[in-house]
Parts: structure tokens; sequence; C-alpha cells
């Protein structure tokens, strides 16, 4: 056996440096002292001992400066990872266990060659201990019959109660719920962001209890109704959202919803998910079901425009003096703002190639609100005021500042009743 002694100091910062090193890979939450990168004066020894091809180290220290001990240290813990991931898991599973039993499959039944037969299928979530549930209209618009079944493998008969093709939302009704079931709360759009991390729970492809993950990823989208109307502040989602996901419930991680899921964006060859879903968001819930439990519908306000936001190219060929508000392309003949004597578009022109409207009132302010684009002239409308209230307008008309008073009308049915192309309905 050969024995070899050495003395050397730096072997001192080799031993100091690998105790993180032992302390990581032993898992221990432990303080790591930083030291001064001036070592101070110290002796000791590595001894090396070896039979074979198995080397034995051994590393004693003969004594260390004080200095060391006393000096001034910064001191850091080590991040346990795993436990991170762990309690994030145990975050989802236990949304899962509390929220799932109020999510509900919907299934409707109407007359095909002679026979009741089922005709389709969708999610749905409970709303109140009444009974009353919330899905999208599309899912029971043709339904004879409803059917509902919880996860608790409860099937149950259920009413439809109203539904609102402008919104896409409907309530059915089932006479008593099963114990496990319990209402869902309803979160707020103001604690809404992008890159918030929310779940969609339904039943896409008739797969009961499905549950998956994702994030918002934009908020604010305007999308199409089952009517010429647009359904505005809708949450877009990349988490998965399927066919038979629809009337299903988005939630944030607390279990709030915070939105029905309700479409799709596809490229026209599939009718699965491609990342790109929308919600129809928690604002719209709050207003239109509890006049669906009352009324069987909701009155929207109509203000009888066609409009856009304005672009440089409308700036520069109408000589305007603002470069946002909602410009006004046209004006329904016998709406609400023609009545009150809104103008439309007049003319065109050509701008750098393009064909540019002219002619057209721009809003830039209701009822003392700003207006930056079309969608918020929309979204006032629609989100805080009743038909046949007053609200005040105030547009640019040949550079000129003026209020015009408008008393709002209900949606035309002959309106509603168009229904135009949409996005696939999942």
């Amino acid at each position: 056996m050969n024995k070899r002694i050495i003395n050397k100091p730096y072997f001192i910062v080799f031993f100091v440096l690998l105790l993180p090193l032992i302390a990581a890979a032993c898992n221990v939450s432990a303080f790591i002292p930083e030291v001064s990168v001036e070592w101070p004066e110290a002796t000791g020894a590595i001894e090396t001992t070896g039979e074979g091809d198995t080397p034995a180290v051994l590393v004693t220290v003969d004594e260390v400066d004080e200095s060391v001990a006393e000096a001034d240290t910064t001191t850091m813990a080590l991040v346990p990872v795993q436990d991170e991931v762990a309690d994030e898991q145990y975050d989802l599973v236990e949304l899962y266990a509390r929220v799932n039993p109020a999510v509900v499959n919907i299934t409707i039944y109407g007359q095909q060659s002679g026979q009741v037969m089922p005709l389709g299928q969708g999610s749905g979530f409970v709303f109140d201990q009444d009974g009353y549930i919330i899905t999208n209209a599309h899912v029971i618009d043709t339904a004879e019959q409803v059917e509902v079944t919880f996860p608790d493998g409860s099937i149950l008969y259920a009413d439809i109660i109203g539904k609102d093709l402008n919104s896409d939302l409907a309530v059915v009704k089932v006479d008593q719920l099963p114990e496990s079931a319990h209402p869902l709360a309803l979160g707020a759009m103001n604690d809404l962001a992008v890159g918030q991390d929310v779940v969609a729970i339904g039943n896409p492809f008739g797969l009961e209890g499905t549950l998956t993950r994702g994030i918002i990823s934009a908020l604010g989208r305007n999308i199409p109704a089952l009517t010429p109307f647009s359904i505005p502040q809708s949450i877009q989602t990349d988490a998965a959202i399927n066919p038979g996901n629809s009337g299903g419930p988005l939630l944030n991680l607390a279990g709030e919803v915070i939105g029905v899921n309700a479409q799709i964006e596809t490229d026209g060859l599939s009718r699965s998910n491609s990342g790109v879903g929308f919600a129809i968001p928690v604002s719209i819930v709050k207003l239109v079901v509890p006049a669906l439990i009352e009324n069987g519908t909701y009155e929207w306000s109509w203000l009888g425009v066609r409009g856009g936001n304005l672009t440089p190219s409308m700036v520069q060929a109408g000589k305007l003096i603002v470069d946002k508000g909602a410009y006004i392309a046209e004006v329904s003949p016998d709406g609400p703002a023609a009545a009150a004597g809104l103008q439309g578009a007049s003319d065109t022109t050509t701008i750098d190639g393009r064909t540019v409207s002219v002619g057209g009132d721009v809003v830039i302010e209701v009822d003392g609100t700003p207006v930056n684009s079309f969608d918020d002239l929309l979204i006032f409308i629609a989100l805080n005021t009743r038909p046949g209230q007053e609200i005040t307008l105030t547009i640019l008309r040949a550079d000129e500042s003026q209020d015009i008073v408008v008393k709002l009308d209900e949606r035309p049915e002959s309106l509603i009743s168009q229904i135009p192309e949409i996005p696939q309905m999942p």
C-alpha cells in the first residue's frame, strides 16, 4: 500500500465547494454560506490510499482561520423543485375532485325516421341548488327531450327553461340534484389576465369528466353568435376544447367559472382542437342566465349601426383630427341610430391604392366614457344598457364635436333569426 500526504491549502477550497453538491444530492434543504474569495491560511492534508482498483480518500483539516467562521455571509436555501411540482399536481387533483361533480353530460333527443333518437351531446354545469344547469344554446337548440348525466351515474330528465341565441347560452333544469352535485361559483372578468392558467372540464367526444389545462391566450375577442351579432369580451384559450365540450365550464385554478366553452377555430378540415378555443365570458353569463331563469329570454339593446375601427387611411382620407374611435360605416334605416340622426359613410376615395369610405360619423364617447374602438362601443351597449334606455353619443362630424341622444331599442327578431356562418361548435 502506498501512502502519500500532500499539504496544500487549495484542497480546502475543493472541500468547501463540494459541500453544496453533497447537500443537493441528498435532497437536504440547507443554507450554504458564501465566503470571501480571499482564502485564509489553513493547514490540512488529503490522504489517498488504495488497494487494487478501489481508491479511498480521507480528508482532514487541522485548523481553519476563525475569520471564516465569523465572516458575514449570504445564505440561500436550496429550492425543492419536486415539492413545487407535487403541490401543483395536488392542486389540480383537488380542484377536479371538488368541481367535477357539478359538470354534466347533456344528451338531446329528437324525431328521426319517425322515432325519438339521440341527436347529439354536450356539456353543462350546475348553476344553483334549485337544479338549474347552464349550457350552450346550440347544444339544446333542436332538442325535444333533454337527458342529463351526472358524474355519480345519475341520469335525469331536464326541462328547457330558456335560451338566448345572441349569447349562445341556455338553461335547463332537473327536479333534484344528486347529493354530490353542488353549484359552481362564478369568477370576475377583472381578475383575468393573458397567460393565466385555466382548466376546461367537459365531455369531449362523449368522454365524460375530461379535464384539460391551458392558459388564457387572449381577452376581449368578439366571436360570432347564432345571429348576425357578436359576443363581446370572449376568452381565447389553448386548453383543449373538442366536440362535446360545448357548454362546459372554463375555470380558474380557484375552481371559479370564468367562461362557458363554446367554439373552436379549425383549419376547415377537422372538427378537433387546433389550440384556439373560445369561451363566452362570465360577464355575459351573469347578465343573461338570471333573465333566462326568470323569463326564458334575454333582451339585448340595439343601436342599429355597422362599422369598425379608425385606420390611418380613414384618418388621412377624412382629414380627421382624431386617430381613435368607432367609425360608423352604415346606419340601419329603421334603427335607433337613424332616428337620432347618426350618419354612415357617404362616399369612397382611394388612398395609396386602397378604397376607403368617408363621411361617416366617428363616435369618441358614450355617456362620457371614451370610445377608442368599435369594440368599445359594442361592449358598452351590450353590458351597460337595456332596451328603451337613452344614451348620449359624442361624435365627430366634419371635424366638429356634437352630442347626439339615442333611445335604444330591442334587437329585431328579423335579424336574430338570420343564422350566419360561425366557427366550429365543439
